[in-house]
């Protein structure tokens, strides 16, 4: 296994300890900074494993899938856990895993007929928008700018959530014609 490919389990593996800081410590105290730390530190295996990937062209079949279903791993538990601490609205998260499985669905098809769709910018951006919005919701800011900036994450991230479904959907709408 090669080291893009074992950076994509090891953030699987930090889900566990990250959702048992989020729920078990109700995110407060060290349980906070735990939660943090875990995130972030997934977060970045994300980026990491995609660039090492590229660079070294060490792009394999499981890294094509695992990569994606980590990613999506991480955001949905850390969204389940916010639910849980009251600190996002249910139906954002709802939209956002709904579009998760939708795109999954999409790249299935796709997949089954031999194409590769690769991420937009609009699905990246989405990406570093929920992320960033997961870190300031985990440290939950009581009153204040940084507060203030958590809950605009929140419906930016949402709207980027819906926007980037539409592109991905117009711009691969060709793989909903195609027959095997």
């Amino acid at each position: 296994m090669n080291l893009p490919n074992r950076l994509t389990c090891l953030r699987m593996v930090m889900i566990i300890p990250f959702v048992i800081a989020m729920l078990v410590g109700r995110a407060q105290g060290p349980w906070m900074w735990t939660a943090l730390i875990l995130f972030v530190g997934a977060s970045f295996t994300d980026m990491l494993d995609g660039r090492i990937a590229r660079s070294r062209h060490l792009i394999t079949d499981f890294g094509k899938f695992m990569d994606p279903l980590a990613d999506k791993l991480l955001v949905c538990s850390a969204l389940i856990c916010l639910i849980d601490l009251n600190r996002i609205p249910t139906w954002v998260v709802i939209i956002i895993i709904a579009r998760e499985f939708i795109i999954s669905g999409f790249r299935l098809v796709a997949s089954d007929n031999g194409v590769v769709i690769a991420a937009s910018w609009w699905g990246k951006t989405k990406t570093v928008s929920q992320m960033a919005m997961i870190v300031l919701l985990i440290i939950n800011f009581p009153s204040g700018p940084l507060y203030g900036l958590g809950q605009v994450l929140i419906y930016a991230a949402c709207a980027l959530t819906v926007i980037s479904l539409c592109d991905y959907l117009w711009k691969n709408r060709q793989v909903l014609s195609m027959q095997k």
